[in-house]
């Protein structure tokens, strides 16, 4: 069983590839994703991660621009925030992720996401088998070492994403090495079964007997985790409420939702609030939650912070 005192440290991913048309409470604008990200830190969420509407062939700098325009709204009426951005594609990850040095040394992010290792991120067809595509999310054992020296040089947290027990290996290395970065939060992903075309096809389902592997695997880590489960509701599966029950954390919102109900970010975070009230442990604020993960400070004063992040 959990300790009753440990609070929980709840991430609501706010967006993603869900759409308006799952959804209309789905956020999208700059003006719509600072408005969400208020709203859930208000609820009970200490961490935010959230998905930039960018035009096609957007860099890194453009998403440092939009990304950071938001985060300062943001940060001007809750300077404790943790919050932190996706990513473009189609370029080297060193191109891709230059967004998290731009932002970092503006003083904006304390967090960053780190996917360490591949997979098939595929949804399924109308016959529940995994959809023809050639997308294959890539990331090289080289590139993962690069990965995490960055995150170490810019002293930002790791927001791990275990789409696979593999991804799970990486940090757990790093641990036992003793390099395992400070702020490091593993989030165990599950596929859900959601049937509007959105059912992942990667890794395990919600049930008790695959977090029982994962928390296998974790057998004398130190390293905080929380559970999530993508194309489905990780409250009726049950797996909110055991992972509480096991000492663990969540990670919720319209991003990974799928199912009959139209809530709000807000909403989901709320019942996860209530969540955690009945199971009898307290919630994270995130200064709260900073200090329980080690998330390291700001590299710059909120003050530089103030000047627009500049492109090179």
């Amino acid at each position: 069983m959990a300790r009753s005192d440990v609070p929980v440290v709840i991430e609501a991913a706010i967006n993603g590839a869900a759409s308006k048309q799952h959804n209309p409470h789905v956020p999208i604008s700059p003006d719509e994703h600072v408005a969400d990200i208020l709203a859930v830190i208000d609820a009970g969420a200490a961490i935010v991660h959230h998905h930039d509407d960018l035009p096609p062939g957007a860099t890194a700098e453009d998403l440092a621009v939009v990304a950071g325009g938001v985060f300062r709204s943001v940060l001007a009426q809750r300077p404790d925030a943790l919050c932190y951005p996706a990513t473009v594609w189609g370029t080297t990850i060193d191109r891709r992720l230059r967004h998290h040095r731009l932002l970092a040394e503006q003083g904006l992010l304390r967090v960053a996401f780190c996917d360490p290792g591949s997979t098939n991120l595929g949804a399924a067809d109308a016959d529940g088998l995994p959809a023809p595509t050639d997308f294959v999310y890539v990331h090289s054992p080289r590139e993962i070492r690069w990965w995490f020296d960055e995150l170490g040089d810019l002293e930002l947290g790791p927001m791990y994403s275990i789409f696979e027990p593999g991804f799970l290996r990486v940090p757990l290395a790093f641990e036992r090495a003793g390099r395992l970065p400070r702020g490091s939060f593993a989030k165990l992903y599950f596929a859900g079964g959601g049937d509007d075309g959105r059912a992942w096809a990667f890794g395990m389902p919600p049930v008790a007997a695959c977090l029982d592997a994962y928390l296998a695997m974790l057998d004398g880590s130190q390293m905080p985790w929380a559970v999530a489960v993508l194309g489905g509701d990780v409250f009726e599966t049950g797996l909110a409420r055991l992972a509480l029950e096991r000492g663990g954390h969540l990670r919720v919102g319209l991003e990974d939702h799928v199912g009959d109900a139209t809530p709000t970010n807000a909403e989901i975070v709320q019942r996860a609030v209530e969540l955690c009230n009945e199971v009898g442990r307290p919630v994270a604020t995130p200064d709260e939650a900073a200090e329980l993960l080690d998330v390291p400070r700001p590299r710059a004063s909120m003050a530089a912070a103030a000047d627009p992040v500049a492109t090179p």
